[in-house]
């Protein structure tokens, strides 16, 4: 209320001050409430923005329309000293680029209108040299109908310089019949490329244009007036507008065949029969130049073939997902991935039945996915790679128990050298297979804590197969040190039995234990273990039992072998070779 009281400052008038004075006293007089002279000054202050507001919104209107006043004046300034093409008419420096808006107007006026009376002047002395032009190309041409009609001035280019250049124009009207002839030439040399490309009739086409165009009239009397060189452009250009539709038309349904043709997996000898139209899908407009490339019918064959394939694309869905459905259990499958194909092929089934996604989304959808099982199968193929390295490895230490446990393996039989140089290579290998186990534990730790999910060999838990083989090896390592512990109690027995008995009966009581020890060191330490693998890889297998078979059944079950080959050898080696002494 101070700055109303600043504004209004006059004394013995009627002001803001005085009045809220006086509704002070009334208020006082009638008991207004605190609250509600709160109120009403709130509204008062309110009433008195609403009007300075109206007032700003006028006057920023007003100068808005100013502005754009001003805007038009300058651009129509600029226009016309672009058109008469010279910069220096008097008045143009003098525009004065700042000041008020109402003296910058002030400013334009003047010199706006010394444009206008400028241009009206060189207008006027355009036509003149147009309609001399336009009279003498008439007579060329022949047509004196046309001499008399008057020709447009392009107001958007009026300078001198275009004024020089039309009246030295007057002076090569001779040369004028010439150039006409050699353009109407080649306008009618493009319209014949243009027809055959297009398959349209060309002498009907040109002789439309002008009865005197076709080939057997004599070139000198050829028509080259303006309305021939006109509706010779036309028909370019609608030839060209043409060529260009029917082009893209082409070229659409290009893309849909090959769409189809990849959607259905089309062959290839289907596919080259509209070669013809697929060779122009990213091709410019001038790069198609082949008689006949575009014509209509060509353009229904490829409309009718597209037609059909979209027909034919409802009954080959169920085909196209189901054998990309293979591919995806394939992938699986190699990787050792547990699915359930049977669930997976019914939803498909589902989804084509229900019409409520399109084939080219289902598609889509199954490639992304065959995309991500390639990704996970390329996760685990280091992984798969050792597992399948460790099984070879245990199927050779099995191979390498029943060759120890062979009485004539050192026999001079056929092939005993090679059974001797493999058996030299499984105890290298199987002495790696320690290494090898944990190398794999780690490896597939390391990948289920990079992924956060269990690594699965066709359904069971990796890291639970090799827990379970660490476990048989241990049982092993401890029936071998019992074999070997009864072993050295067994000779024992038969040393002091041989210090109480006579020479001839030694061998007698000796050969009994030898002949014991042979099943525990070979039969029983290979069985036990292998009975306790049995049942839990008979439970392990069951869910991939249908993929590999025997061979899987096989690998789970080599585990339970394993041996310590160099000391097993040892034990093989004495107990089968240990001279016996003659009986007497």
């Amino acid at each position: 209320m101070a700055v109303m009281d600043a504004q209004n400052p006059l004394l013995g008038e009627t002001t803001c001050s005085t009045l809220l004075q006086k509704l002070q006293e009334i208020w006082d007089e009638v008991g207004e409430s605190d609250e509600e002279r709160d109120k009403m000054l709130l509204q008062i202050e309110q009433e008195c923005l609403d009007v300075y507001k109206r007032k700003v919104e006028l006057a920023a209107k007003s100068r808005a329309e100013l502005l754009l006043t001003l805007s038009d004046a300058k651009l129509e300034l600029s226009t016309l000293v672009a058109a008469l093409g010279d910069k220096s008419f008097l008045g143009v420096d003098t525009v004065k680029a700042s000041g008020t808006i109402k003296e910058q107007l002030a400013a334009i006026a003047p010199v706006l209108e010394q444009l206008w009376k400028q241009k009206e002047e060189r207008v006027k002395e355009f036509s003149d040299v147009q309609s001399q032009i336009q009279k003498i190309c008439g007579e060329i041409a022949g047509n004196t109908s046309e001499q008399t009609s008057a020709s447009a001035v392009d107001e958007s280019d009026l300078s001198l310089k275009k004024l020089n250049e039309y009246q030295a124009k007057l002076h090569e009207l001779q040369k004028e019949k010439s150039d006409r002839l050699h353009k109407v030439l080649d306008f009618v040399g493009t319209v014949h490329d243009l027809c055959a490309v297009l398959g349209v009739d060309f002498f009907g086409t040109i002789t439309e244009v002008h009865p005197s165009l076709d080939e057997a009239t004599c070139v000198q009397s050829k028509s080259i007036s303006n309305d021939t060189l006109l509706r010779l452009a036309k028909t370019v250009s609608d030839l060209n507008e043409d060529k260009k539709q029917r082009l893209r038309k082409l070229q659409e349904l290009a893309t849909k065949l090959i769409d189809l043709w990849n959607l259905m997996d089309t062959p290839g000898d289907e596919r080259r029969l509209f070669d013809h139209v697929t060779c122009n899908i990213s091709a410019s407009v001038d790069e198609v130049t082949v008689p006949g490339a575009l014509a209509l019918d060509l353009i229904e064959q490829a409309e009718v073939e597209v037609e059909r394939l979209d027909q034919l694309k409802s009954s080959r869905m169920k085909e196209l997902a189901f054998k990309r459905q293979v591919e995806l259990e394939e992938i699986f499958a190699h990787a050792h991935i547990e699915i359930n194909p049977e669930a997976a092929r019914e939803k498909i089934m589902a989804l084509i039945d229900s019409g409520n996604v399109e084939p080219a989304e289902l598609l889509a959808d199954m490639d992304n996915q065959i995309a991500k099982a390639k990704e996970e199968a390329v996760s685990r193929k280091e992984i798969l790679d050792r597992v399948e390295k460790w099984m070879s490895a245990c199927e050779e230490e099995s191979w390498l128990d029943d060759y120890n446990r062979d009485d004539n393996r050192y026999n001079a039989s056929r092939g005993a050298h090679l059974n001797l140089k493999r058996a030299e290579k499984a105890r290298i290998l199987v002495n790696k297979i320690p290494g090898m186990v944990d190398t794999l534990v780690a490896k597939t730790r390391a990948w289920e804590e990079n992924r956060g999910i269990t690594f699965k060999y066709d359904g069971v838990p990796l890291l639970a197969m090799l827990d379970e083989y660490a476990i048989l090896r241990q049982e092993r390592e401890e029936e071998k040190r019992r074999l070997r512990d009864q072993k050295k109690f067994g000779e024992q027995q038969n040393t002091e039995q041989e210090a109480g008995f006579s020479p001839r009966s030694t061998p007698t009581r000796s050969a009994g234990p030898k002949k014991v020890a042979g099943p525990r060191a070979n039969g029983g330490a290979n069985g036990t273990p292998s009975r306790r693998l049995s049942p839990s890889a008979n439970q392990n297998g069951s869910r991939s039992a249908g993929k590999d078979g025997k061979r899987d059944s096989m690998k789970l079950a080599a585990p339970a072998n394993f041996v310590a080959i160099s000391k097993e050898d040892a034990v093989s080696h004495v107990s089968g070779t240990d001279p016996i002494p003659a009986s007497p």
